[in-house]
């Protein structure tokens, strides 16, 4: 079976952070949205294009999906699909991806 997306170590450790502040009050709704936070990843590994640019955030090359308030950011260049982010769109984009990129 071929491998959809790669998620790195920054958005793992995203991931994480966003379960572990869910789980706070659901430990189920943070399975739940964790789950789907992963089929959206599958998702743009089948269908890469899928994303939208925001130049206004970052000249890089990658894109971008919402799933509920959070942001996947994401390179589609390659197969797998690098996955690089998933941030609260309330966070300060352009310094997470200033860092990351």
């Amino acid at each position: 079976m071929e491998l959809l997306y790669d998620v790195s170590q920054e958005a793992q450790q995203d991931l994480f952070e966003i379960w572990r502040q869910i789980a706070r009050d659901s430990v189920s709704l943070a399975d739940r949205i964790e789950n789907e936070i992963h089929e959206v990843f599958e998702a743009l590994g089948r269908m890469p294009s899928i994303g939208h640019v925001r130049r206004d955030i970052t000249k890089q090359r990658v894109l971008f999906f919402p799933v509920y308030s959070f942001l996947v950011v994401y390179e589609q260049d390659e197969r797998p699909v690098r996955i690089l982010a998933v941030v609260r769109g309330k966070r300060d984009l352009r310094r997470v991806l200033a860092e990351r990129l």
